[in-house]
């Protein structure tokens, strides 16, 4: 393959930093630009990875650091509100068996091992910077830049998340949609004993859990119906999330001590989209969540942005020829993989709307993760 190809990435998240650093290994040139001044370094509380985000991690060559900063196991408990343990499954180690089944982790930490990444690569980085589309032809793109100056690019790769621009700009009128419920999570100290993934169901909120990120951090999570915006103020965010756990035994009482800082606590929507039909038009394509987005009930999100970029990657150096059917490959290896978790996602989360007690949510968990042992 030519080395003469150049390509802009757009957005420095977990799709737009893997893409970046697997098509620089190739020899590829690359442009990366990030809309926030800071690459997103601090932001969010923790990350749960399974073992299907674990191994393109591996691929990238960054598993050992991920390794060292955050937390493995591989169970996950099924416990009542008061904190007594009905149940603890083996995770499924969907990475294959030489990764572990999940590895929690403080975001910021996997976000800056990335970084570190992105820049080891060679590629050129632009931050606090956007893009407008000039014009594409058969050949390439042309690009505008928030500073003034323009590019020429053989591809565009647009990972810039759920409310990307460059969907819109190129046509394509997918919008993510909330799906009912919101999620309130915080950083904690972990307590002594926590090593695992614990999953209450009812009580105050549809879900309490946690997920231990280092041997001294977790990352707690309370999920309830999503309220306006506008009705919950974020002075109140500490209040309103220590209000809902306080119901929790446990390990919560020891959790909820610490959450007294409304600054460090997130509320966000559960959201969900998937693009239909192709996610590209001539040689702008989509990957991560500008193509897909599901609530995190299945904690697959990260996880299928990465093996976008793995699979586009994969057949971008092994192509002459980036056309059409290149593209459209690329569409139809990940939509039949990335369908399936995004309406399962989805559904385990309806049926908690819906208060359906006998629902399958382990039989339909099981099923879907079982999928994703497969090579993306």
């Amino acid at each position: 393959m030519s080395t003469a190809r150049k390509v802009l990435v757009v957005g420095g998240g977990a799709a737009g930093n893997a893409a970046t650093v697997f098509l620089r290994r190739a020899g590829i040139a690359v442009d990366l630009i990030e809309a926030k001044d800071d690459w997103n370094a601090t932001a969010g509380s923790g990350i749960t990875l399974q073992g299907n985000a674990l191994r393109v991690l591996r691929e990238l060559g960054v598993w050992e650091r991920v390794k060292e900063s955050g937390f493995g196991f591989g169970a996950v408990g099924i416990t009542a509100p008061d904190g007594t343990v009905l149940h603890v499954a083996r995770d499924l180690r969907t990475g294959g068996d030489d990764l572990p089944a999940t590895v929690g982790m403080q975001r910021p930490q996997l976000q800056r091992i990335l970084i570190d990444a992105v820049r080891a690569s060679g590629a050129t980085v632009r931050l606090g910077t956007t893009a407008e589309i000039l014009g594409q032809d058969a050949g390439g793109v042309s690009i505008r830049f928030s500073d003034g100056s323009e590019g020429r690019y053989d591809l565009v790769v647009a990972a810039d998340g759920m409310g990307s621009t460059t969907r819109a700009a190129i046509g394509i009128t997918a919008k993510p949609e909330p799906t009912g419920m919101a999620i309130w999570r915080v950083a904690a100290p972990r307590p002594a004993g926590l090593t695992r993934t614990d999953l209450a169901y009812g009580g105050p909120a549809y879900i309490a859990g946690y997920c231990p990120t280092s041997d001294t951090t977790l990352y707690a999570y309370v999920v309830e119906a999503n309220r306006d915006r506008a009705a919950v103020p974020p002075e109140s965010y500490a209040d309103e999330m220590r209000r809902l756990a306080s119901s929790y035994g446990g390990f919560w009482p020891e959790i909820t001590e610490h959450i007294t800082d409304p600054a460090k606590v997130n509320y966000t929507w559960f959201d969900r989209m998937l693009v239909e039909g192709s996610w590209h038009r001539g040689r702008v394509v989509l990957a991560g969540d500008a193509a897909h987005c599901c609530p995190p009930t299945l904690a697959q999100g990260a996880a299928l942005s990465l093996e976008d970029a793995w699979v586009l990657a994969q057949l971008l150096t092994a192509s002459e020829n980036w056309d059409d059917a290149l593209f459209q490959a690329y569409h139809e290896r990940r939509v039949a993989r990335v369908r399936p978790v995004v309406e399962a996602s989805v559904q385990i989360g309806q049926w908690q709307l819906d208060g359906v007690r006998d629902a399958d949510v382990p039989g339909l968990m099981g099923r879907t993760m079982t999928m994703l042992r497969e090579l993306p």
